[in-house]
């Protein structure tokens, strides 16, 4: 793939962050405090990616709309809790990252995190000056929709051909496919790889930093 792209754009949460555990305790804990039922810990894998709004109603469908604002609030609050630090990333990202910036490359992330969170976990891992674009869902339309892509590759000035998604859910590589993106998957976090294969990654990666072999 050496030379084919000039943009990579990244998921965060379990594709540079290693918090898909993190995230699956707050959502679980989040219910508690609410009296919800408590979700698995693979259906609460299966909506990370997505905005917290359509993550909790696809989790909680008969919650009425004053325990939904509930559980937002109290996933919020015990995510915040934890202390973050570039320790956080997955063995090897930092490095991968900078190497790719010095290489030449542009790099973005499209996230289901929400502007504030991005902006702390981008300050806390120290990460913030890597990326030229970064779009989050709760400014735009939430993982499938293309939309998110779209807009970095117009901030960009990139052809779709020229661009590559890299994820580790079904919702990345389902939005990559929708805006005519080729993608990449990593099973280090929400889906495996014979989850991710079906969506026609053009490699399924076990480690996010292995990226730069490739590269």
């Amino acid at each position: 793939m050496k030379k084919r792209f000039d943009l990579i754009i990244f998921d965060w949460d379990g594709t540079l962050m290693d918090s898909i555990d993190w995230i699956v305790s707050c959502l679980q804990n989040a219910a508690r405090l609410c009296g919800c039922e408590i979700p698995e810990t693979q259906a609460a894998k299966d909506i990370i990616g997505l905005s917290i709004d359509r993550a909790i109603n696809t989790l909680f469908p008969d919650a009425d709309a004053p325990t939904r604002t509930q559980l937002v609030r109290h996933y919020g609050e015990l995510f915040a809790e934890r202390p973050l630090s570039r320790d956080d990333l997955f063995t090897g990202v930092y490095g991968m990252l900078t190497e790719l910036e010095q290489n030449g490359y542009r790099l973005a992330v499209a996230t289901g995190k929400g502007r504030a969170g991005l902006r702390r976990v981008l300050q806390e891992t120290g990460t913030q000056d890597l990326f030229c674009a970064t779009r989050c869902a709760d400014e735009t339309a939430s993982k499938p929709s293309p939309l998110m892509l779209h807009e970095i590759l117009a901030a960009t000035d990139v052809p779709a051909q020229r661009a590559l998604m890299v994820g580790d859910s079904v919702h990345d590589l389902q939005m990559a496919a929708h805006a005519g993106i080729a993608s990449v998957g990593v099973s280090c976090g929400a889906h495996d790889a014979k989850v991710l294969q079906q969506y026609q990654p053009l490699f399924c990666l076990p480690q996010t930093a292995q990226l730069i072999n490739l590269l």
